[in-house]
C-alpha cells in the first residue's frame, strides 16, 4: 500500500488518529458517511421545528375561531374549527407521529450503520478525516493553531 499525502498528515490527537493499516479511501468513506449523518441530524432538527411550528399554529386557531365568532363570521369560524383545528398533516398523522417514525426508523438505522462502520473499519474513532485535515491545514507553533486544547 502506497503512502499518500493524507497518510503523512496523521492527527497528533490520539483519539482521532488513524488506526494502523487503514487506507485513505476508507478514511474518506467514513468521513463522507459522518458528513451524511450530520446532514440527517439537521433534517431531524427541521422535523422537530416543523412539529413545534405546526403545533403552535394549531393552538392559535382556537383564538382565530373565537375572533371569527365574535366578529359575526360564524360560518368561517366553524369551517376553521372543523377543517383545520386538529387536522392531520399527513394521512392519519400529526407531526409528533412523523417525528417518532423518523426517529425510530431512518434516523436510528443511519446512526447504527455509521457507528458500526466506524467500529469495524476504524476502531470506533470519529472524525479521523477532519482531524487529519486539521493537521495538514494548521500552522504548527502559531497561536490559535494548536493540535489539541
Amino acid at each position: 500500500m502506497a503512502v499518500t499525502k493524507r497518510e503523512t498528515a496523521r492527527s497528533s490527537d490520539s483519539a482521532h488518529q488513524r488506526p494502523a493499516g487503514v487506507d485513505d479511501t476508507t478514511i474518506e468513506a467514513l468521513g463522507e458517511l459522518s458528513k451524511a449523518l450530520e446532514t440527517v441530524h439537521r433534517v431531524r432538527g427541521c422535523l422537530y421545528s416543523a412539529h413545534q411550528l405546526v403545533g403552535g399554529a394549531d393552538l392559535v386557531l382556537d383564538r382565530v375561531v373565537a375572533l371569527l365568532h365574535d366578529a359575526g363570521h360564524r360560518d368561517m369560524a366553524e369551517r376553521v374549527q372543523k377543517e383545520l383545528l386538529g387536522r392531520n398533516v399527513l394521512p392519519g398523522r400529526w407531526t409528533f407521529q412523523i417525528v417518532e417514525e423518523f426517529d425510530d426508523g431512518y434516523y436510528a438505522a443511519f446512526q447504527e450503520i455509521e457507528r458500526d462502520a466506524r467500529e469495524k473499519l476504524a476502531g470506533g474513532r470519529r472524525h479521523i478525516f477532519e482531524a487529519e485535515m486539521k493537521e495538514r491545514r494548521r500552522t504548527h507553533g502559531m497561536p490559535g493553531h494548536e493540535a489539541t486544547p
